[in-house]
C-alpha cells in the first residue's frame, strides 16, 4: 500500500513538472515582451530597426513562390516575423540576428507561434553565418549592405529567389518588383554564369556556336552558323533557363529554350519545321 502511495506521489508530482515546463514554453506575444521590447528606429550593428509591415512580407514571401518544399534564410531577423511568416506557409525558416536581446525575443516568438518545429532563430553576423543552402533569402537591410551581400549571393545556386524590402542590389536590376502604401519589394533570380563561347550540336550533327556576354541575368552576343554571324534576339536568363533567337543561315529565325548546367546548355531548338533536341558545350 505504502509502494502504491509513493508511486502515485511521484506520477503527480512529475504530472506537475510537466504542467510547469509545458506553460513555460506555451508563453505569449506579451509575454515574451516583458524582458524586452523593441523600440522602432533603435540602433542596431548596421542598421536602425524598422519593422516590416505584415502586407508586404506577405507579398515579399508570394513573390518569392515561397513553399514547403524550400529553406528560407531571413538575414537581419529583428524580431522574427519574416521567418515566422515562412514558416508558417510550411518553409523551412532561419533568421540571423546579430543582437542578442533581440533574437532572445525572437527565438520566444517562434514559440508563442507554434513554429518551433519549422523556425529557428540564430545570434549571428549575416557576413559570417553560412546560409549558402537557402532556397530563398530574405532582407530589409540598406543599400550599402546588399551591395556587401551581392558578391555571395550571385555565387549562390541559380534560381535562388533573393527578395528584399525597399533597398536595391545596385546596378543588378530586379527581375520584379511590386508597390505597396508607398514600399516597394524586389525579387532577383540569381542567374546561372553563361557568358562564353557555345558550341551547340544536335542528334544529326548539325552545330553552330553562340558566344554569350552576360551582365547578372542579361545577355547579348551573336551566333555563327555555318558562315554566317547573327546577333542573338530576345536573349534571357531567368535562373538556370536560357531563350535566345536568332536567323540562320537560310534567313529562317530559331529559337532556343534551355537549362545551363556548369558547361552544359541542354535545350530545345524551335524553327525550320521541325524541332530539334540540342547539347551546348562552353570552351
Amino acid at each position: 500500500m505504502q509502494a502504491l502511495i509513493q508511486r502515485s506521489a511521484a506520477a503527480l508530482i512529475s504530472a506537475a513538472f510537466a504542467l510547469a515546463a509545458s506553460s513555460a514554453l506555451a508563453q505569449t506575444r506579451a509575454e515574451c515582451e516583458k524582458n524586452y521590447k523593441p523600440q522602432v528606429g533603435q540602433a542596431g550593428k548596421d542598421v536602425v530597426w524598422v519593422p516590416t509591415p505584415d502586407e508586404l512580407v506577405a507579398r515579399m514571401l508570394r513573390m518569392a513562390q515561397v513553399t514547403s518544399k524550400d529553406i528560407v534564410f531571413d538575414l537581419g531577423a529583428g524580431d522574427g516575423k519574416i521567418a515566422i511568416a515562412a514558416g508558417k506557409v510550411g518553409a523551412t525558416a532561419t533568421g540571423i540576428e546579430y543582437n542578442s536581446d533581440m533574437a532572445k525575443l525572437a527565438q520566444c516568438f517562434v514559440k508563442a507561434e507554434g513554429v518551433g518545429d519549422k523556425v529557428r532563430i540564430i545570434e549571428g553576423d549575416i557576413f559570417k553565418e553560412d546560409f549558402s543552402k537557402a532556397t530563398v533569402i530574405t532582407m530589409y537591410l540598406l543599400p550599402e549592405l546588399n551591395l556587401r551581400l551581392r558578391p555571395t549571393i550571385l555565387n549562390m545556386r541559380p534560381g535562388t529567389r533573393v527578395t528584399s524590402h525597399q533597398f536595391t542590389m545596385g546596378e543588378w536590376e530586379p527581375d520584379e518588383k511590386a508597390e505597396m502604401d508607398y514600399r516597394t519589394a524586389y525579387l532577383w533570380i540569381v542567374p546561372a554564369k553563361a557568358a562564353g563561347t557555345w558550341t551547340f550540336k544536335d542528334a544529326n550533327g548539325a552545330t553552330f556556336t553562340a558566344n554569350l556576354a552576360q551582365t547578372f541575368q542579361k545577355l547579348s552576343g551573336d551566333v555563327m552558323v555555318g558562315s554566317a554571324k547573327q546577333p542573338l534576339v530576345g536573349a534571357t536568363l531567368r535562373g538556370e533557363e536560357i531563350r535566345f533567337a536568332f536567323n540562320d543561315d537560310k534567313g529562317v529565325t530559331r529559337s532556343l529554350t534551355g537549362t545551363v548546367r556548369g558547361n552544359e546548355i541542354n535545350g530545345t531548338l524551335r524553327g525550320g519545321g521541325a524541332d530539334a533536341k540540342v547539347t551546348g558545350t562552353r570552351k
